[in-house]
């Protein structure tokens, strides 16, 4: 498995909050519904994206763009930069005025569908999903994101862009479970076109894909972390000597191969100890360590927190 489907595997979007919005005329909204990501699509026409805080500029997104909103700063959409936005969205698309009205009824549109343009064309139309991520292993996958970042729609982002938007107005059996998997598509889709065609630094696991040793070296470590791994029975495994993994990983990854297999351990063992029921003998066993108190002295380590104080502090 590569660590795009091992971290996406891991992430799994669970009862996503879709919004379809339409807009026409002047208008700005400003969204603080504090999610760990958000995308926005742009279905038709086009708008001013603007961050917070300044001094970040504005930028124009058009169909077909997806942008992705990392961290939980406030952003604000409108026709234009210079529109100061009326509508407030909070978390689980609640919508206010700046007064503290609720707009969910008196601007709602039909299923999932809100916005001013009542019964007349729209100028702009856009979906805006979040959800809360897996934690630790998603982390690795957006740390090296800007805290915007705008993907241009090409052929696959397109057809996938039209599926979600045509089953965003439907409520059928079963419908939050197809948006869930089609937001994660957009998303995964979005990441690769990201980090294919951006200039500035990407993952070093993203590039190191394309080489062969280093490639099956990360598939191997992500799919069995709970091997009894060592440099020299993962360079067996690939039928190179431990000096040339060890040189290839670290010039394409930036790291030695088992310093990095320690922290895919621990960060699936946090997601581990925050989303399931497995005690902390188990989740020790899960990501590789052959007790719980080696386990527990790496992971207060990397963490600051022994695991039941982590599992404790993240239920509370």
């Amino acid at each position: 498995m590569d660590v795009l489907s091992a971290v996406m595997d891991a992430h799994r979007a669970r009862g996503a909050d879709l919004l379809r919005c339409e807009m026409r005329g002047a208008w700005a909204l400003r969204v603080e519904d504090d999610p760990p990501v958000a995308v926005v699509v742009v279905l038709s026409g086009s708008a001013a994206l603007c961050a917070s805080p300044p001094p970040r500029p504005p930028q124009l997104v058009s169909a077909g763009d997806i942008v992705i909103v990392k961290g939980r700063s406030p952003y604000t959409l409108g026709d234009t930069a210079s529109t100061a936005p009326t509508v407030v969205i909070e978390p689980g698309n609640t919508c206010r005025s700046l007064t503290g009205e609720h707009l969910d009824v008196s601007m709602g549109l039909g299923t999932r569908t809100w916005g001013n343009a009542g019964s007349g064309p729209p100028d702009t139309v856009f979906l805006t999903a979040s959800w809360r991520l897996a934690g630790q292993v998603s982390g690795r996958l957006l740390d090296r994101l800007p805290e915007i970042a705008v993907v241009h729609g090409g052929t696959g982002l397109i057809s996938l862009i039209e599926l979600l938007a045509h089953e965003v107005q439907r409520n059928l059996p079963g419908q939050d479970v197809v948006l869930d998997r089609l937001v994660d598509l957009v998303l995964i889709a979005a990441l690769r076109s990201w980090f294919d065609d951006s200039d500035t630094a990407t993952p070093g696991w993203w590039a190191a894909r394309s080489d062969p040793v280093v490639g099956q070296a990360l598939s191997l470590l992500h799919d069995q972390p709970g091997a009894p791994w060592t440099l020299e029975t993962l360079a067996r495994r690939l039928s190179v000597s431990r000096a040339t993994l060890s040189r290839r990983f670290r010039l394409g990854v930036g790291q030695p191969p088992m310093t990095y297999l320690t922290q895919w351990r621990l960060a699936r063992a946090a997601d581990l100890l925050s989303g399931s029921e497995l005690t902390v003998e188990q989740v020790a066993h899960e990501v590789g360590y052959a007790n719980a108190f080696a386990f527990s002295t790496a992971f207060k380590r990397a963490h600051d927190l022994a695991p039941r104080d982590f599992r404790r502090a993240r239920a509370g």
